[in-house]
């Protein structure tokens, strides 16, 4: 799956940079391009890095958003 349009980086070519070293957006960027031209890409790069340990993700929401991270327990089903 493509994570940046712009430059054609897929999301194994991020996480190749991740597994390279890389934890920020910025570093992964100077890798291979990803989110240097239009943006857009840089969200989801985020999450990457969450979901592969580098930095943590912006919000937790996010991630169980894009499908990168499980659903929270729901505290009251535990209870019943």
């Amino acid at each position: 799956m493509y994570v940046c349009m712009c430059h054609a980086v897929t999301e194994e070519r991020v996480r190749e940079e991740i597994g390279a070293g890389a934890c920020s957006p910025r570093q992964i960027a100077k890798g291979c391009g990803a989110g240097t031209d239009c943006g857009s890409c840089v969200q989801r790069i985020q999450v990457l890095l969450g979901a592969e340990g580098a930095r943590p993700c912006p919000t937790a929401r996010l991630a169980t958003r894009l499908g990168l991270a499980p659903t929270p327990p729901d505290p009251d089903a535990e209870a019943a």
